[in-house]
């Protein structure tokens, strides 16, 4: 079977040309969709984004061809048809959606390419969202089955259209899928209600993939994950329609989902208000400005994790919110409010949110110095998904260890489950059959801390004196377990000094 790929490109052509373009052209925008194996009816997933110009007629063709290397040279594979047609054509079709044959293989029909366009809304949010599954219908005879699902818009015309693949997961019935983030308007265009279909499917190798079953929702059912426990039946109607005793075919649950905004619209939670502070940045300030007192020389390490970085859009899960690689230290409170609120403006919020590659560099510094004259306290401010909870707990288990505590401030509306477990105030986190060596978390959500009477500096000094409270037996903790006695409290001998990481 084919495995085939699309060209799509805006220019001036002949169309009168089948195969190859008029000799001159003047390309504007030339990209591929993702290869798609073994099949004749491919269902592309990637997108093309096009500036729609009613007053201008802009040309674009399609080339379709067979994979037959690994090569990114077109002339290594195999032409399979090509089509043209306009922007406008596509646009002012019925329903916005366009059939065209293609051609350029003389005495051969080549096939058909249905376009389908919509207008974009101006939503910016990202979505992050994992979903597993349970007691799914076994497809393979020799084994169980290797599940994948598949994600559709609805459009205005009753059909569906394919924004998202999930990975395969080989040999099992209870799949557990990586996290994976997508953007709003490609999942729903903005309309929080509008219907998602999923399929799942069990994958074969020759790209006749079963059908298990499948289940409608909405991006605003979806993100209700983060306050309850979605769980979906999949239903097969053929298997519903013969069998009188059919219940389903397992079920898809979705533990974790979460919208990522743009901080320059009033719903995101770092909206950078003209009027006050962010809940982030609330968070930050009081708590920086009674443990900054702690610190000799005022120079705060300050790292964000969940961003794509500009140049390249490199998605990174602990970068310096200065934005220097070389030197991550903030002057102050003030320089570390300064450093965030660049940095919003410099990089793009994206999921999933990683907590372990910042424990781990914060550990990685605090275990240079287990003498006793310095100790770290790591503030961490989210909004409640962990995508990597094992690994961080792994991380947490190992940092128990050392001169090092960790304050976790969950904003949002989200249940904080996974935040509480961590802080292990009855149960001791454990990884890997080992269980911390102390209790080093202290976790708070900042809805509790939210002013009802008007008086937002009592309630930021609440916060600070909860967050901060258990900070001083950690401290003497970890002191007594290494047996480390206090120095006689003379100039030349200071306490020990806190470094605060951010």
């Amino acid at each position: 079977m084919a495995e085939s790929f699309m060209m799509a490109s805006i220019g001036e052509f002949d169309p009168l040309n089948t195969r190859v373009p008029a000799t001159k052209i003047e390309v504007t925008v030339s990209c591929r969709t993702e290869v798609i194996d073994n099949t004749r009816n491919p269902d592309f997933v990637r997108k093309f984004v096009l500036d729609f110009f009613f007053e201008e007629k802009q040309n674009l063709r399609f080339d379709v061809y067979n994979v037959d290397s690994r090569s990114c040279n077109i002339s290594k594979h195999d032409f399979l048809g090509q089509t043209f047609c306009t922007l406008g054509e596509i646009i002012g079709s019925t329903g916005g959606r366009l059939e065209r044959t293609l051609s350029g293989i003389p005495g051969k029909k080549c096939g058909v390419i249905i376009f389908a366009a919509e207008e974009l809304s101006n939503c910016r949010d990202i979505a992050t969202m994992q979903l597993c599954a349970n007691k799914l219908d076994k497809k393979d005879f020799f084994g169980k089955s290797d599940p994948f699902l598949v994600f559709y818009r609805s459009n205005e015309d009753g059909t569906f259209t394919i924004c998202h693949k999930t990975e395969v997961i080989k040999n099992t019935l209870n799949p557990v899928w990586q996290p994976f983030t997508i953007p709003v308007r490609a999942l729903c265009n903005g309309d929080y209600d509008r219907t998602v279909k999923v399929d799942v499917y069990d994958w074969d190798r020759d790209g006749s993939h079963d059908f298990i079953g499948e289940f409608t929702t909405s991006y605003r059912e979806l993100s209700r994950g983060q306050n309850q426990f979605n769980v979906y039946e999949v239903l097969n109607p053929k298997k519903k329609g013969k069998k009188k005793k059919y219940i389903n075919s397992g079920t898809v649950s979705s533990p974790t989902s979460t919208s990522i905004c743009n901080p320059s619209q009033p719903t995101s939670l770092h909206y950078m208000s003209p009027y006050q502070m962010n809940a982030y940045a609330m968070a930050l300030k009081a708590v920086g400005e009674i443990i900054q007192d702690y610190d000799s020389d005022k120079l705060f390490p300050a790292y964000g994790f969940g961003a794509k970085l500009p140049p390249d859009g490199k998605i990174s899960h602990a970068f310096p919110l200065g934005g220097d690689g070389d030197n991550p230290n903030c002057v102050g409170i003030e320089g570390v409010l300064e450093a965030y609120f660049q940095s919003l403006r410099t990089v793009q919020l994206y999921g999933p949110t990683n907590f372990a590659p910042v424990i781990n560099k914060v550990a990685n510094c605090a275990a240079e110095i287990t003498d006793g004259s310095q100790y770290f306290v790591l503030l961490m401010i989210t909004d409640g998904v962990i995508s990597d909870m094992v690994q961080t707990k792994e991380a947490v288990v190992n940092a128990a260890s050392l001169p090092l505590s960790i304050i976790i401030v969950g904003v949002g509306p989200a249940e904080f489950d996974a935040m509480e477990e961590l802080d292990g105030d009855e149960v001791r986190v454990s990884s890997r059959g080992r269980l911390a060596e102390r209790d080093i978390v202290q976790f708070v959500p900042f809805r509790d801390y939210i002013d009802r009477s008007g008086n937002q500096v009592l309630s930021m000094a609440r916060l600070a004196k909860d967050v901060l409270a258990e900070i001083p037996d950690q401290l003497l903790s970890f002191m007594r377990s290494r047996g480390i006695e206090p120095r006689p409290a003379l100039s030349s001998s200071p306490l020990p000094e806190l470094h605060r990481h951010i």
